[in-house]
């Protein structure tokens, strides 16, 4: 209605309907609701809701004549343009959304810039991190899905007004006039080459939502992982049978994650389908279109629902510094081997420096030492003087954490601009 309104007023502003086109429509939507049940059985008969719509917006109020609705437009053209003004909306909201999970690992990050912790390969103790150097890939992660976000929600605002095969025939002289008319009354972009099966801008910003979808995705698996009983170095908020089991008194299941993982999932299979409805043929698809009415809600709804969940989880997470701590001493302390192997590098050469402590952490998973004692042979010892701590060998963690934060604050004063 929204679309129909703009493209009568844009009419009107070039002459080929006049105020009384304008001011009878906008009494027919103010005084007159749309019957929502015709409406329905009307559009699954015709196949589409735009020309009983139109039926019942040009019908007559208070005996005037009816107000001249849809000059030269085709189905098409409304129902795309009420779909971008629903993607320009959705991506303002999508913008927000990430913007609050943005800030909420920002500040985790803060907070936990030195919190050393093992940083894990293959689902396995690697080396030392630190807990905010983990969540700074989420949070530069984060800036570039509103990066391109931004750049998608402003593509695809522009509105469509092309006629029935995209040449503008109906509208003559005045198609070019009219259509940035319209494009002005909505606040969109106008494109004088005919999009009615050139769904590339959708796609891009179907992509933008699945990227975003995916982090939430990855951050509610990373959340699932630490807090798994053997690891607990995480948990989601507590709350009174928040989480609970049925059966088992002593579960606290990471829902939220859960359920951003879930709504993940489904947001990013639903994108091929979308690079399926770029398929469509000639100058009006046959059947791509309408997969789109399904699938393109769908995507940017399910992206809302993992970003809100994941921007809740990420305040309200609690981080058990101490288990990271204690976690970082399993297998006598492996996570150090690294460390280990290059400070003895320059003395016996890398290989043979990574076959000694390779031994050493063999010796300690066996006989249940440390690796600082299995490591510290007759042959090596005087080129140990003293153990190595875990935060001592944690490289750029830090400042990588910076990096993002410094990143995070620019991506947010762009918005502000």
């Amino acid at each position: 209605m929204r679309a129909e309104l703009a493209l009568c007023q844009a009419q009107a502003s070039v002459g080929v309907v006049d105020d009384h086109d304008v001011q009878a429509l906008k009494s027919r939507l103010a005084e007159q609701p749309v019957d929502l049940p015709t409406l329905w059985e009307e559009s699954r008969n015709v196949g589409y809701p735009v020309l009983p719509l139109v039926r019942q917006l040009a019908e007559p109020v208070d005996g005037a004549r009816p107000p001249r609705v849809h000059w030269g437009a085709t189905t098409q053209d409304i129902m795309d343009t009420g779909l971008v003004l629903q993607l320009v909306a959705a991506g303002r909201r999508l913008d927000e959304l990430l913007r609050e999970f943005g800030d909420a690992l920002a500040a985790l990050a803060g907070r936990h810039r030195s919190t050393v912790m093992a940083a894990r390969t293959h689902a396995q103790q690697a080396v030392p991190t630190t807990f905010g150097a983990k969540i700074a890939t989420y949070l530069g992660q984060v800036s570039r899905d509103l990066a391109r976000l931004r750049t998608a929600a402003a593509a695809v605002g522009v509105v469509s007004l092309y006629g029935a095969g995209g040449t503008s025939a109906a509208l003559g002289s005045t198609a070019a006039a009219v259509r940035r008319a319209m494009a002005a009354e909505l606040g969109l972009a106008a494109d004088d080459v005919p999009w009615h099966v050139a769904r590339d801008r959708l796609v891009e910003f179907g992509a933008a939502c699945a990227a975003a979808a995916g982090t939430a995705g990855r951050f509610g698996r990373e959340i699932v992982d630490l807090s798994r009983t053997e690891i607990a170095e995480v948990r989601e908020v507590d709350g009174h049978h928040r989480g609970a089991s049925s059966t088992m008194p002593q579960k606290r299941n990471p829902i939220s994650s859960e359920a951003m993982l879930g709504f993940s999932v489904h947001a990013t299979t639903l994108l091929p389908g979308l690079y399926r409805a770029l398929e469509a043929g000639h100058e009006r698809a046959t059947g791509e279109w309408q997969a789109e009415w399904m699938i393109v809600p769908d995507l940017a709804c399910s992206t809302a629902a993992a970003l809100a969940l994941a921007a809740d989880t990420a305040r309200g997470l609690q981080v058990d510094a101490a288990a990271m701590a204690s976690n970082m001493g399993a297998e006598g302390g492996s996570v150090l081997s690294e460390a280990y192997m290059m400070r003895l590098a320059p003395h016996l050469g890398r290989e043979r420096a990574h076959d000694t402590v390779y031994a050493a952490a063999a010796r300690a998973r066996a006989e249940g030492t440390t690796l600082d004692e299995a490591v510290r042979t007759a042959e090596v010892a005087a080129l140990l003087p003293e153990p190595i701590a875990p935060g001592d060998y944690v490289g750029e963690a830090e400042t990588s954490c910076d990096r993002a934060l410094e990143a995070w604050s620019v991506q947010r004063e762009v918005k502000e601009r």
